[in-house]
């Protein structure tokens, strides 16, 4: 048995590696890798060689980057379209509320209660 996939059983302390207990056919392990360090099975790690399909896509990106606008220049056109849209939002609202204001003094003054004559 290997030591990174060795299991210590909770309930019973045994110590194997399945996923159950093969004594009392418990779920409830532990690692024995986690008090007892494994060392790394290579020496040396494998070298990362990216895969032929990778450069590929890496230059189909490059060049639809390139036909674009700069990240400078579409940042600075969208926040341009998010000021001039809340500057028009609040026009509107400026504008809608003086109509409302000006509905409301077109009406006849309401008569005074009697209550309030006294």
């Amino acid at each position: 048995m290997q030591l990174h996939v060795a299991r210590l059983c909770l309930d019973c302390q045994e110590v194997h590696d399945s996923q159950t207990c093969p004594i009392c056919s418990s779920e409830s392990f532990a690692y024995i890798s986690r008090w007892i360090p494994a060392p790394e099975r290579r020496l040396k790690p494998r070298p990362a060689e990216p895969a032929p399909q990778a450069e590929t896509y890496r230059q189909l990106l490059a060049s639809d980057r390139s036909d674009r606008t700069s990240p400078a220049t579409s940042r600075w056109l969208k926040r341009g379209v998010f000021g001039l849209a809340a500057v028009s939002a609040a026009a509107w609202a400026l504008k809608r509320k003086a109509a409302g204001d000006d509905a409301g003094s077109d009406r006849p003054p309401k008569a005074p209660s009697e209550g309030a004559l006294r």
